[in-house]
């Protein structure tokens, strides 16, 4: 039996936008601001970040735009920034 072309080019079409969508909720799910518990103690207290806060900031620096933008870390943008800074990294220019 054959295959009609137009059926091969709908299941594709629907495999392709599958794939999309689970990219994109794997890329989304990676922005998790409780990842950064480890540098709970220098976000509140301003002490140093420990080796485990800044390999988790490192981790998280692809996410900063988007806890930039969240009005509820408002409070923990300058600290945040602090913290980044004595990890050795940058925040970037969000648009």
């Amino acid at each position: 039996m054959m295959i009609k072309p137009a059926c091969v080019f709908l299941c594709s079409v629907t495999v392709l936008l599958l794939l999309v969508g689970a990219l994109t909720a794997v890329e989304s799910a990676t922005c998790n601001v409780s990842q950064l518990s480890p540098c709970a103690g220098a976000f509140s207290s301003g002490s140093k970040p420990s080796s485990q806060c800044c390999a988790v900031v490192r981790s998280q620096s692809s996410c900063f735009c988007q806890y930039l933008r969240d009005p509820n870390l408002a409070p923990y943008i300058s600290r945040g920034r602090q913290v980044a800074a004595s990890c050795g990294v940058s925040i970037p220019s969000c648009k």
